[in-house]
């Protein structure tokens, strides 16, 4: 079998997908994408497909070290991203070519079904309360909320109580028996974050996900050790490498991304590397179809996984929703928070093909806010 094809497709409303062609018929789909750079990845994963075109398609780790090794320099959003759509086409086709679910591939099921998180992140307060609400009423056991809006460099009270308000808020409404994420986006600053992890311990969040931005890494210890409150993180973070000081620092949580972190080979390692650490996988997925497919083969196939993040109904899918790319829906039907684990071949999803061609037609040009404080220098979004 070899490959003869290999296809990208800007889908709205901020993705992009990949399409792996076969001469024996055979067709995988990935999801490369970083969000507001979707047309450099899909250049990246053109230049990447001159090494996998007349290749066997079989041989998924040998292409990953060629990938992600074989142009000297390495690394980085875009690579890693256009790596990890090509990866998982490639295990999609490896699953369909022999009849069975990925999951069977990466040692066989661990679980039965996986427990999920809504999102009911608005950046305004009067919005947690029903959003919470609604999220419990459908069934959800967690949900994941943003810490804030734009902050200030170094919070004042009000800003600080305004935080915590927040978060009591979900609390009240989801009880003790639900639970919270609450995400700080990397808009928190170091000393900010100092302050409020301890405020946070009473009202026992499931985990405080992204409490600096990646390049404060060194900070990530103390931390750690300033309050009880987990700390996830991992989503700008895109190899084992990457993930070493963060684990070695003692995140409760690591958060790898099935698009940007190298694929289903790389995360699936990842995730063993985390477990020598005594941390967690939670794969990080507010986007498309193909990328929560990718995200719950391996997650029903970890030990040490936690919780999965989908991006059904979140903000961000305005006039396209997921779901719409899929020929049965029904594959990613949640039920008390919970999806069952896919039973078809590959990635278990069907494309609709025609879909995804008519929506490249129309494509898009997604980008990520800029926020600016009063004085007009730049905000962390």
């Amino acid at each position: 079998m070899k490959i003869t094809r290999i296809e990208t497709f800007l889908a709205p409303p901020r993705w992009l997908f990949c399409r792996v062609e076969t001469d024996e018929g055979h067709v995988g789909w990935g999801e490369p994408v970083v969000e507001g750079r979707a047309h450099s990845v899909r250049a990246a994963v053109h230049e990447l497909a001159e090494l996998l075109i007349g290749a066997d398609p079989l041989r998924i780790e040998d292409h990953w070290q060629v990938m992600t090794k074989g142009g000297f320099y390495r690394g980085g959003p875009v690579l890693a991203s256009a790596v990890a759509g090509l990866d998982q086409a490639l295990w999609d086709i490896a699953g369909k070519a022999r009849g069975v679910p990925v999951h069977e591939l990466l040692g066989g099921p661990v679980r039965d079904h996986v427990r999920a998180y809504a999102w009911i992140g608005g950046d305004e307060p009067h919005q947690i309360r029903e959003q919470a609400q609604r999220q419990a009423e459908a069934g959800f056991s967690a949900v994941k909320m943003n810490a804030s809006g734009r902050m200030s460099p170094l919070a004042g009270p009000g800003e600080l109580e305004m935080v915590i308000e927040r978060v009591a808020a979900a609390r009240e409404v989801l009880g003790p028996d639900r639970d919270v994420a609450v995400d700080f986006h990397g808009r928190v600053s170091y000393p900010n974050a100092r302050r409020l992890l301890p405020l946070l311990e009473p009202l026992t969040p499931m985990f405080v996900e992204e409490p600096v931005v990646p390049e404060s890494m060194a900070q990530l210890r103390s931390l750690v050790e300033a309050s009880s409150v987990p700390i996830a993180l991992g989503e700008r973070l895109y190899s084992r490498w990457d993930f070493m000081p963060a684990l070695q620092a003692g995140i409760a949580v690591a958060q790898p991304d099935l698009s940007h972190a190298g694929g289903i080979s790389e995360v699936r390692r990842i995730a063993a590397q985390a477990e020598v650490f005594g941390a967690l996988l939670a794969p990080h997925c507010p986007l498309g179809p193909i990328a929560l497919a990718a995200s719950l083969q391996v997650a029903f196939a970890t030990p040490n996984f936690l919780i999965q993040e989908q991006s059904i109904g979140i903000h961000y899918n305005d006039g396209n929703e997921l779901l719409d790319y899929l020929v049965d829906p029904s594959v990613f039907a949640i039920s008390e928070g919970r999806l069952a684990r896919p039973v078809g071949a590959g990635l278990g999803i069907s494309v609709d093909e025609a879909r995804v061609r008519e929506a490249d037609r129309e494509g898009h040009n997604w980008r990520s806010p800029v926020w600016r404080y009063p004085d007009r220098s730049f905000a962390e979004w």
